[in-house]
C-alpha cells in the first residue's frame, strides 16, 4: 500500500480525491492522509513516517507549499512531492521544481492526469527503495559510496547505517609497482596508463578472490583491506598470488614489472573521511596499523612481502617466512623486527 499526503486548504479537495480514488482506496492500494497547510503537513509526516508521496498546494495559510518543500527534504528525504497549483502560477511552479519537486499538476485538477502522475511518482519511489535495499544487502559497496550519493539516494536511517564510524580489526596491504615512475617519464601517456591499468587488473582479481576490498589506488600503488575471519591469512595469500602473477608477466616497453608489498594487521578506524566543504569523502580506514603497513611496503624490495614479527607469530604455522632483521620505521621509537613471506 502506498501512503499519500495531500496538503491543501481547500477542504472540498479531500472529498473529490476520496471519490475519484475510491477503488484504489477500497483495494488498499492507496491510503490518503490530509493536511490543511504546511505546518499541519509536517505534523502528519511525523505521525506517518511511511508516507511516500506528497501532493501539495502552493498557496496555503501559515506555511505555503514552497516553504513546506524545503522542510520535507530534511523530514522525509525519500518521499517525493508533486505540486498542485493554478495554471497561471508558473513562476512559483518553476521555483518549486528548482527546490526539488518531482512533478506538478494544475488546477482545476484533471484527475486522469493526477492519477498518471501519482503512478509515475510511485514507480520512481519504489525504484529508489529497491536500489537502497540492494546496496544495504551488499556491504562491500560501503567502501565505494560517498556522502553525496547517500544524500541523493537515502533515508536518514540508511545514511547513518553506511556512514557509521567504528573501530575494526583487519589487515591492510600496500602493493606498489617497483620502478614504475621511471617508465612514466619515458613512454607516452597512453602507454603508461595502459600498462598501469593492466597491472592493476591482475592485482584486483586476486584481491577480490580473497574477499578483500580495494580501498584506493594511490599512483602506482594499491591499498587493500581484508576484514572478517582469517583476514591476515587471506591478505598474505592474496599478496603471494599477486607477486607470482606479476613476476610471470612479460617484459613490455623494456619494463619487467615487480611489486613490493607491506602487510600489517590490527585495529584501525573505519569511517567516511575527507572534506565536507569540498564534498569529497571516502569510506576508508586510518590509524597506526595502516601507517605501519605503508612503512613496511617502503622497506620491501622487488618481489618482497614484508611483515612484522607480531604478524609472523600469528601465521608462522601456515606460511614460510625468513627473518630480515631489525629496522626503524617512521614515527616508531623502537626498532621493529621484519620478516619476508616466502610462500
Amino acid at each position: 500500500m502506498t501512503k499519500i499526503l495531500v496538503a491543501d486548504d481547500e477542504t472540498d479537495l479531500e472529498t473529490l480525491i476520496r471519490q475519484k480514488f475510491r477503488q484504489k482506496i477500497r483495494e488498499q492500494q492507496y491510503e490518503f492522509v490530509f493536511a490543511v497547510n504546511g505546518n499541519d503537513a509536517l505534523e502528519k509526516m511525523q505521525q506517518h513516517p511511511d508516507i511516500s508521496i506528497v501532493l501539495s498546494d502552493i498557496n496555503m495559510p501559515e506555511m505555503d507549499g514552497l516553504t513546506l518543500l524545503t522542510k520535507l527534504n530534511d523530514v522525509a528525504p525519500l518521499s517525493k512531492t508533486v505540486m498542485v497549483s493554478a495554471y497561471g502560477d508558473m513562476e512559483n511552479i518553476r521555483v518549486a521544481m528548482n527546490r526539488g519537486a518531482f512533478d506538478f499538476v494544475t488546477k482545476p485538477v484533471n484527475f486522469e492526469d493526477l492519477e498518471l502522475t501519482v503512478e509515475k511518482t510511485i514507480r520512481y519511489v519504489n525504484q529508489m527503495k529497491e536500489t537502497l535495499q540492494a546496496i544495504k544487502e551488499n556491504n562491500i559497496l560501503k567502501m565505494y559510496v560517498d556522502a553525496n550519493v547517500l544524500q541523493f539516494m537515502g533515508t536518514r536511517e540508511y545514511e547513518n547505517s553506511l556512514t557509521d564510524n567504528e573501530t575494526i580489526a583487519a589487515s591492510v596491504a600496500f602493493i606498489d609497482i617497483c620502478g614504475f615512475t621511471a617508465i612514466s617519464e619515458k613512454e607516452s601517456a597512453d602507454t603508461v596508463v595502459h600498462l598501469l591499468n593492466h597491472y592493476f587488473d591482475v592485482m584486483v582479481k586476486e584481491i577480490i578472490a580473497q574477499n578483500g576490498i580495494v580501498d584506493k589506488f594511490m599512483g602506482d600503488c594499491i591499498m587493500a583491506v581484508f576484514k572478517g575471519d582469517y583476514h591476515l591469512d587471506r591478505a598474505i595469500d592474496t599478496c603471494i598470488a599477486i607477486r607470482d602473477k606479476i613476476d610471470a608477466l612479460p617484459v613490455e616497453h623494456s619494463f619487467h614489472p615487480k611489486v613490493s608489498i607491506g602487510i600489517h594487521s590490527g585495529e584501525m578506524i573505519s569511517g567516511n573521511i575527507g572534506s565536507a566543504a569540498l564534498r569529497r569523502l571516502d569510506y576508508t580506514v586510518i590509524g597506526d596499523t595502516v601507517n605501519t603497513a605503508q612503512r613496511l611496503q617502503g622497506k620491501a624490495g622487488k618481489s618482497q612481502i614484508v611483515i612484522t614479527e607480531e604478524s609472523y607469530e600469528k601465521v608462522k604455522q601456515s606460511f614460510q617466512c625468513n627473518k630480515i632483521g631489525s629496522a626503524v620505521l617512521k614515527n616508531k621509537e623502537a626498532e621493529v623486527v621484519l620478516y619476508e613471506v616466502m610462500n
